[in-house]
C-alpha cells in the first residue's frame, strides 16, 4: 500500500513518508485489510488530506480512530457517510454548533466533507480500524505519523485553529506552538463527557471564526 497524499502534503511530509517506520506501517495496514474487515475503505484512508490541502488549511480537529461499524467511516474524523445514522458524539457536536451560532436547524447529514473542503483537517490519530473493534489499530504506529503531521503544521503554518476535544486530543496537541496558533480545548462530545458538563457551551465554532476573521482569513461556513 502506498500513501496517496495530495501533492501539497506529499511535499510537506516527504521526509516522513520515506522513513522505514512508515513503509512498515503501510505493509502492516495492507496486511490488516487483507485478513480482516477494516474501515474506512482503503482508498479513503487519507481522505482527510485529500479534501484539505496543506496550503488551504485553517483548522485542525483531532479524533481518535475511525468508526468501526459497517459503512460508517469515510476517512474524516467524527464524520460518517451519507444516509448513515448520525453517531452520538457528532449529534452533540451539531447541538453545540446549533446553540453557539443561534442556528435554527440541525444538520441532517453526518458527512463532514463540507467542512474538510473549507480547510478543516479532520484528522484521526489512527487512520484505520478493524470492524467492531474500536482502537484495534492503535498498535500499528499510525500515532507516530499523525504526531509528525501535527508537528509539521505547527512548525510550518501560522494562525491555524486546533480544536482538541477530550483528554486524548489534549495530549496529542501538547507540542503545538501556542504563540502562533489558537488552541481551543474542551471535554469530548461523547454523551458521557457531554452529560458531565465538559462539552456544551464551549463555543468553539464562533471562537474559531472570530479568530480567523481577526487574522483576515475566510471564516468557516459551519
Amino acid at each position: 500500500m502506498k500513501s496517496h497524499l495530495n501533492s501539497s502534503w506529499q511535499t510537506i511530509l516527504a521526509t516522513e513518508i520515506q522513513k522505514p517506520y512508515f513503509n512498515d506501517l503501510m505493509l502492516a495496514v495492507t496486511n490488516e485489510y487483507e485478513i480482516n474487515s477494516c474501515f474506512p475503505p482503503k482508498d479513503l484512508l487519507f481522505s482527510a488530506f485529500d479534501y484539505c490541502s496543506f496550503d488551504d488549511l485553517k483548522v485542525v480537529i483531532i479524533g481518535q480512530d475511525p468508526y468501526h461499524g459497517e459503512g460508517e467511516a469515510n476517512g474524516l474524523c467524527f464524520s460518517v457517510n451519507e444516509n448513515m445514522k448520525i453517531p452520538p458524539s457528532l449529534r452533540n457536536i451539531f447541538r453545540e454548533l446549533n446553540s453557539d451560532l443561534d442556528s435554527l436547524f440541525l444538520p441532517t447529514s453526518g458527512n463532514l466533507e463540507r467542512w474538510a473542503k473549507q480547510g478543516i483537517l479532520l484528522l484521526n490519530a489512527t487512520l484505520s480500524v478493524q470492524k467492531d473493534k474500536p482502537n484495534s489499530h492503535k498498535h500499528l504506529n499510525w500515532g507516530k505519523f499523525t504526531d509528525a503531521v501535527i508537528q509539521e503544521i505547527s512548525d510550518k503554518k501560522s494562525n491555524v485553529v486546533f480544536l482538541l476535544w477530550g483528554n486524548f486530543a489534549h495530549k496529542k496537541g501538547l507540542k503545538i506552538d501556542r504563540t502562533k496558533h489558537l488552541v481551543l480545548e474542551s471535554g469530548h462530545p461523547s454523551p458521557m463527557s457531554a452529560n458531565q458538563g465538559k462539552w456544551f457551551g464551549n463555543k468553539h465554532f464562533s471562537k474559531t471564526n472570530d479568530y480567523l476573521k481577526s487574522k483576515g482569513i475566510q471564516e468557516i461556513h459551519w
